[in-house]
């Protein structure tokens, strides 16, 4: 009888897991550009979320709606950068190429 320690077993299976887990989870996020959309409150945050609203994510470009042209203005000159960066920082794994905003 081979006595194992049960650590070893856990790193074993672990090591072999976490990339298939990883990729699942990349693949999932690819597949569902939903998730990118349903996102957008928490990335523009509380205030800005109700006079925003995400319409679609495709080949690596957000569309935003936006209620007036002040926060259309402040959205597209001052912001955009910063809220490019808050999506691909929440999914790493998804090409995020730019946010279109539109009046709407």
């Amino acid at each position: 009888m081979v006595e194992r320690d049960a650590s070893s077993l856990t790193n074993k299976h672990l090591k072999t897991l976490l990339p298939k887990l990883l990729g699942g989870i990349g693949a999932l996020h690819r597949d569902r550009p939903d998730l990118v959309v349903a996102a957008w409150p928490d990335v523009i945050g509380e205030k800005l979320a109700a006079m925003t609203r995400a319409v679609s994510f495709e080949k690596g470009i957000l569309l935003v709606k936006v209620s007036n042209s002040t926060l259309y203005s402040v959205l597209a000159q001052h912001e955009k950068l910063r809220l490019v960066k808050g999506l691909r920082e929440r999914f790493p794994s998804v090409e995020i190429k730019t946010i279109h905003f539109r009046m709407g």
